[in-house]
């Protein structure tokens, strides 16, 4: 099932080899075969040598602006001549210049030309002088035109472009160096280019860079100079150290993980030395907030910082990686990725409920991790059937899921197919974009009218890309149209539109069998010998012939037969493709860290190199070597010592946001936020039902926008999501989520009157508690989780009985071993669970009469833990103790302190 056409895998060599291939490759060229650049070959006129289209003339004029938006490459040209944006489209430019529509070029005199005269400012020209005459720019063109101003067809292709120095580390503010940038062609000639080249600098503080690609040093730090030339994007790494100690003298820092040794790897050139490991009270706070979105409970803190076992730590990532808050979060950021927003759902079941159906599908794979290729192939080839399953059937099944009583759930389905039925996302341009959006990485949407200005992809690979989101649609498939009519007859009388969805939708409620729209894919059919008829053919389908994935060959979707999405999938799960695992590891970090190795991590261009670009190709690696097991990727990123670090700086790190030497300070996401809030204030018995289903969670609320029930539901909440910056799902862009601080979410804090009556004697909530001295009560659950126990173990037994007789049997059902197989399997995986609550539980015990002998003291303590997650310091225990003192009775003196603490910096950033 996982493999690939070998004809659509040319991939790795279109689309790596203008990233960070260096001395190996630089050592191959002999330095005597490289043709000098064309500023010292054209300095005289009087040269033999006549200038390629392609190789010299386009790129020169990139290089004087020619071909730039702001001139002949914007949408409508200038004065008439347009050009192609950044001079991709070789044909269109050599018949703007010479065609016989226009007047650019004089063959007969050359010199007269307009192409010649214009920049040189021997005719009016709005864009000022360009070039001067009988420079050697001026000399190429004019050249060009004596030999005919010929485009040369059919030439060798750019293989790829070597630069030197290929890695730039200096310690010497103001130290200029200069680039050498050398093309090599498919036919093995090689041409010192650096003339012809365009330079940009990614932060001009630490380098500067001049048109002439002489870069100049600056402040300490680092990143990128990017060299533009052909089709190539070149990122050069800039490295300014911060000090003396750096590579040689750089002191010893002991690593424990592959993550850490790239990590100091890099620090090493920058005399960055990290910080220490963080405190107990800090890891824990942080790992349960970026792995679950959960604030911990004060009795997960004291035990957590009573326990001195030397794994507590990786014991602990393992636990969390069992609760239903990490399957809620993360599918919360899978539905960020490909857009669950209710407003663009419309169909029968109702928007609202396709979007609950989409959060829980995602959810329940998250928490069987189910590998992440796996999930995603169940959304690019999701179509509403399932295999073998007619249309009867299949509304059969959709009544069994959506009526009241139901039974069935829409999760245990195959494939998730509201992805495509949105009405947001029909025309095949916006699937390419979206598609490449949430499962590559990348924004390719200015390829969709031009060369895009910082990658490779061009308006050709576009067009041949969207291709393959033509051939799915939402609605009624041909094939079962008579059934549906017959079927919309039997149970609608005048309604039209959305009134008969709408009774539709209410008939399905109570069980009954209705026509439904539905995913389904088209494929073309096999090519005609009638030319002709071929042609009307297409004319008549929407179904694309071909089309041709990033950086691939051609795919002719007839001869592949099928869905025509399958080979996508097959390029999305090739070793060769490093933009689908490189995607989702980069995102993932980002949770962790603030922001990717490539920032921002929705931007994955060739300009926008990586910050550590051995580290990106670790995690991806392994990644796709362990099956992409999104827990082993947590699991590697969370047990490191680079993600355990303190937030403290030492005299090193205090400048540095981008290297991962210290944790960073980022305010709490949105949705984190609310349970936070949550969390802190409520009794322990509600804090433990949240903490054992995601019912009434915030990080499990499914779809997003103002139209979403679920937020409008939410009440308070919703009004919270706002402030706080929830994803809208509107746009593909990682920035629909905001983590800007604002005014707003201080007064939210400070004044929300759904927030202050959390923090009243009434209700669930803890200052309630507080009040009755109401008593946790582990040790009860403690005994109910080990009857479980007892019962889930007896029913593997069973099972396992049954499985073996199963096994004996001379003529075998597979079906029915197979279910057996998974019954075990989830039966051990609850074992487990089960197996960790008791460990969890038996902890808590020693700290569940906490308040039963309330004090100050005792008051002060546990509000610390349940906001701050650490006890307090004896200074702020000393001033927490004037709160009381001054207030009338603990109960105000508690609700004082809690308001004080919820206001604070400390809780509402993750640190």
């Amino acid at each position: 099932m996982r493999a690939a056409p070998s004809l659509i895998f040319g991939f790795a060599a279109c689309a790596f080899f203008l990233i960070g291939e260096s001395a190996a490759r630089s050592a191959e060229i002999d330095s005597k075969k490289v043709l000098a650049p064309v500023s010292e070959r054209f300095a005289e006129p009087a040269l033999d040598e006549s200038p390629d289209f392609q190789r010299h003339v386009v790129p020169l004029l990139g290089r004087v602006g020619c071909n730039g938006r702001a001139c002949h490459g914007s949408f409508k040209g200038q004065g008439g001549f347009q050009l192609s944006l950044f001079g991709y489209d070789f044909e269109s430019d050599h018949e703007q210049m010479t065609g016989e529509d226009y007047s650019r070029i004089d063959r007969e005199s050359p010199r007269e030309s307009m192409v010649l005269q214009k920049p040189t400012l021997q005719m009016d020209h709005d864009g000022g002088e360009v070039i001067t005459a009988n420079s050697w720019q001026y000399n190429l063109l004019s050249r060009w035109i004596e030999q005919g101003a010929k485009e040369l067809k059919g030439e060798a292709e750019l293989t790829r472009l070597e630069v030197t120095p290929d890695e730039i580390v200096s310690s010497k503010t103001g130290e200029e160096i200069e680039l050498r940038v050398v093309a090599v062609w498919s036919d093995g000639s090689t041409e010192d280019v650096t003339p012809l080249c365009r330079f940009q600098t990614n932060d001009p503080t630490v380098a500067a860079i001049d048109e002439h690609g002489s870069i100049t040093i600056g402040e300490s730090g680092d990143t990128h100079v990017v060299v533009f030339y052909d089709s190539a994007v070149r990122p050069i790494p800039v490295i300014k150290p911060f000090n003396a100690n750096y590579g040689s003298t750089y002191p010893t820092v002991q690593t424990k993980s592959e993550v850490d040794q790239l990590v100091v790897q890099k620090l090493r050139k920058l005399g960055i030395v990290p910080s220490e490991l963080a405190g107990d009270a800090d890891f824990l706070r942080r790992v349960q907030l970026d792995l679950t979105g959960t604030l911990p409970a004060a009795w997960e803190v004291e035990a957590f910082l009573s326990d001195d076992s030397p794994n507590k730590r990786s014991e602990k990532i393992e636990e969390l990686m069992q609760t239903p808050a990490y399957a809620a979060w993360w599918a919360t950021k899978l539905c960020d990725m490909t857009g669950n927003n209710p407003a663009s759902l419309n169909n029968e079941v109702g928007r609202d409920r396709a979007s609950e159906d989409w959060f829980r599908w995602i959810e329940k794979r998250v928490a069987e991790n189910r590998p992440y290729d796996e999930l995603v192939e169940g959304i690019v080839l999701a179509v509403s059937r399932e295999d073998d399953e007619s249309y009867a059937d299949y509304c059969e099944a959709m009544s069994d899921i959506y009526r009241v009583d139901a039974k069935a759930d829409f999760a245990d389905r195959s494939t998730m197919p509201h992805y495509w039925a949105r009405r947001t996302f029909t025309k095949p341009e916006d699937r390419a974009i979206g598609f490449a959006y949430a499962f590559l990485g990348v924004r390719i949407q200015c390829a969709q009218c031009h060369k895009h200005p910082f990658d490779q992809w061009t308006q050709t690979d576009f067009k041949n890309f969207e291709a393959f989101f033509t051939g799915v649609t939402y609605n009624v498939d041909p094939k079962s149209k008579k059934e549906y009519q017959q079927m919309l007859q039997a149970i609608s009388g005048d309604e039209k539109g959305n009134a008969a969805r709408q009774k539709i939708g209410s008939l399905l409620l109570q069980g009954e069998v209705v026509p439904l729209r539905e995913v389904y894919a088209e494929t073309p059919a096999p090519a005609l010998k009638n030319k002709k008829q071929n042609q009307r053919r297409r004319n008549r389908t929407r179904v694309a012939e071909s089309g041709r994935v990033l950086g691939g060959e051609e795919i002719n979707f007839s001869e592949a037969g099928g869905d025509i999405r399958k080979p996508l999938m097959d390029w999305l799960r090739s070793k060769d493709n490093k933009y689908f695992a490189r995607a989702f590891v980069n995102r993932v970090w980002a949770n962790y860290f603030n922001r990717g190795i490539v920032e921002p991590p929705d931007d994955l261009s060739l300009a926008n190199a990586p910050v550590n670009g051995p580290l990106l190709d670790y995690l991806a690696d392994g990644f796709i070597e362990r099956g992409y097991d999104m827990k082993w990727l947590h699991r590697e990123i969370t047990n490191s010592d680079t993600y355990q670090r303190s937030w403290r700086p030492n005299e090193t790190n205090a400048s540095d946001e981008s290297n991962f030497s210290r944790a960073v300070h980022r305010r709490l996401p949105a949705e984190v936020a609310v349970d936070a809030l949550a969390f802190a204030t409520a009794a322990d018995d509600r804090v433990r039902a949240l903490k054992e289903s995601n019912e009434g969670r915030a990080i499990a609320v499914p779809g997003a926008g103002q139209r979403s029930r679920a937020i409008t539901e939410a009440g308070n909440a919703g009004f919270a999501f706002e402030v706080f910056g929830r994803s809208i799902r509107e746009s593909n862009c990682d920035c629909d989520r905001s983590a800007d601080p604002s005014v707003l979410q201080t007064i939210f804090l400070r004044n929300d009157n759904d927030l202050l009556k959390r923090l009243e004697a009434n209700g669930d909530t803890w200052i309630a508690q507080l009040k009755g001295c109401i008593a946790p009560g582990a040790a009860d659950r403690q005994t109910v989780a080990e009857r479980r126990i007892l019962q889930i173990k007896k029913q593997i037994d069973r099972e396992q009985a049954k499985l073996d007789e199963l096994t004996a049997e001379t003529e075998q059902d597979t079906k029915q071993i197979a279910r057996s197989l998974t019954r075990l399997d989830r039966l051990h995986e609850s074992l487990a669970d089960s197996e960790s609550r008791v460990a969890a539980l038996k902890r808590a015990a020693q700290f569940e009469n906490r308040l039963a002998k309330a004090t100050p003291e005792t008051v002060i303590r546990e509000a610390y833990l349940r906001t701050l997650s650490r006890y307090p310091t004896d200074n702020e225990l000393e001033v927490a103790r004037g709160f009381f003192n001054n207030a009338d009775g603990m109960e105000t003196g508690a609700r004082d302190l809690m308001w004080a603490l919820l206001n604070t910096k400390e809780f509402i950033i993750n640190h």
